[in-house]
């Protein structure tokens, strides 16, 4: 008897979602991977500065509130004075501090105490036509145009259509972060190589739906374990949203692909155990690196002389009980 077709071999949510309603793989709960309604933590974002030979600025970005998180600042500790820009676009605040060979090995930190409510599909004041513009990973590009145009032939309407580039998303891509070229967010070469880790399923998501028309945009954070009440987070987050009949529809495509029996709830959902730090690709500040905009910001960045130095760095929460 043959269970698959034979290409849903390179398809591992194919073959485990069949697993889950045939009853022949693990139980798994939605509550051991989503908090739903509201979650309440504190958050440390720690980093240590390196060993440098002259004067450089080191970037790192500080959270802002909005609709479905709600962020106090509970101290920031530098070596050195600190001020906070914004980026130009998506004005995301930007802790900015000059740190020098005096400040090697010395910590800096910001806490926050955090509520975050889970997100389902919302409108906001954000004009959706200024996200179909490209960025320097997620390009115009006529390979994307024919992807996007082949998995919605046969769909109608802006939220079938995200709905059909999800799934197909889902499809085509593996969570692997072997090999190299992945965790850039580069479109193009997610769709060549079809595995990479979130900024890459999200990256080609979104330049497939705006290929078609369809205002798509990036955040990046934290997931916050849903069956842990402290610890420490081994790295980042992201996800993304695309616009469909006057809402922002969250998806998730890179839980999904972990999490196939979560499928259905990452299209249209966040949940609340989310701490989100920036949003947007290519953010441009004044005085900025001189390497250019940063593809997008969650850990810190320092350069010193042109050169980008490697940051050691730890995330550390603390779940609130009410």
């Amino acid at each position: 008897m043959q269970l698959t077709h034979p290409h849903s071999i390179r398809r591992p949510w194919v073959v485990l979602a069949l697993a889950f309603a045939l009853g022949l793989a693990p139980s798994a709960h939605a509550e051991d991977f989503v908090v739903k309604g509201k979650d309440q933590f504190e958050f440390a974002y720690r980093l240590v500065v390196p060993a440098v030979h002259n004067e450089g600025t080191l970037w790192l970005p500080l959270a802002t509130a909005d609709t479905y998180q709600d962020v106090d600042v509970l101290g920031v500790t530098t070596p050195a004075p600190w001020k906070v820009v914004q980026d130009a676009r998506y004005k995301n605040r930007i802790i900015t501090v000059d740190v020098g060979p005096a400040d090697a090995g010395k910590e800096i930190e910001v806490r926050y105490r955090v509520t975050r409510r889970e997100k389902a599909p919302y409108a906001d004041d954000a004009d959706p036509q200024s996200y179909l513009q490209p960025e320097r990973l997620v390009p115009r590009h006529p390979t994307l145009d024919r992807m996007a145009a082949e998995a919605t032939r046969g769909t109608s309407g802006d939220l079938a259509r995200g709905r059909a580039l999800y799934n197909h998303t889902l499809d085509r891509m593996n969570y692997d972060k072997s090999g190299q070229g992945w965790g850039r967010g580069d479109a193009l070469h997610a769709c060549d190589a079809r595995t990479g880790n979130c900024t890459d399923f999200h990256a080609y998501f979104i330049g497939l739906a705006r290929s078609l028309g369809i205002p798509a945009r990036f955040a990046i954070g934290f997931t916050i374990p849903a069956d842990a009440d402290e610890g420490t987070l081994a790295g980042y987050h992201c996800w993304a949203e695309f616009y469909a009949e006057g809402k922002w529809i969250p998806v998730d495509i890179s839980e999904a692909d972990k999490h196939p029996e979560l499928t259905d709830y990452y299209f249209g959902r966040n949940p609340a155990n989310r701490f989100e730090l920036s949003r947007g690709r290519d953010l441009v500040v004044e005085n900025g690196p001189v390497s250019g905009p940063f593809n997008f910001l969650v850990y810190p960045v320092l350069e010193v002389k042109g050169k980008e130095i490697p940051v050691r760095h730890e995330f550390h929460f603390a779940r609130l009980k009410e």
